[in-house]
């Protein structure tokens, strides 16, 4: 993903923690996935081992929900307001940002 689409992603997921539901961690994306809830799911590229996410961009294309990666988990955390580091996250109600993130959910 370009930086400049990444920043602006970054800022939507911002907005949406405050005003939205997202679910965080590996675990809790997949279960949200598996359920259908997740409207966009959004992981880090810098996660290792990369075993840990291998299954969600399948998971993601047979439920046709969004999958979006990001360069790195330490930003991916603090844009849902997580003092550590975040390696997967999906959004589950855009709150009233569904207009803002239709050029992601492509």
């Amino acid at each position: 993903m370009a930086e400049e689409n990444a920043k602006e992603l970054l800022a939507l997921v911002e907005k949406v923690a405050e005003k939205g539901k997202i679910v965080k961690g590996v675990n809790e994306v997949t279960k949200e996935v598996e359920r259908g809830n997740a409207k966009l799911v959004i992981t880090a590229q810098d996660v290792e081992p990369k075993e840990i996410l291998m299954h969600l961009p399948i998971l993601c294309k047979e439920k046709g929900i969004p999958y979006i990666e990001v360069q790195a988990k330490a930003e991916l955390g603090k844009s849902v307001n997580l003092p550590v580091s975040c390696s997967g996250i999906a959004i589950t109600d855009f709150g009233s940002l569904e207009g803002e993130a239709k050029k992601f959910l492509k």
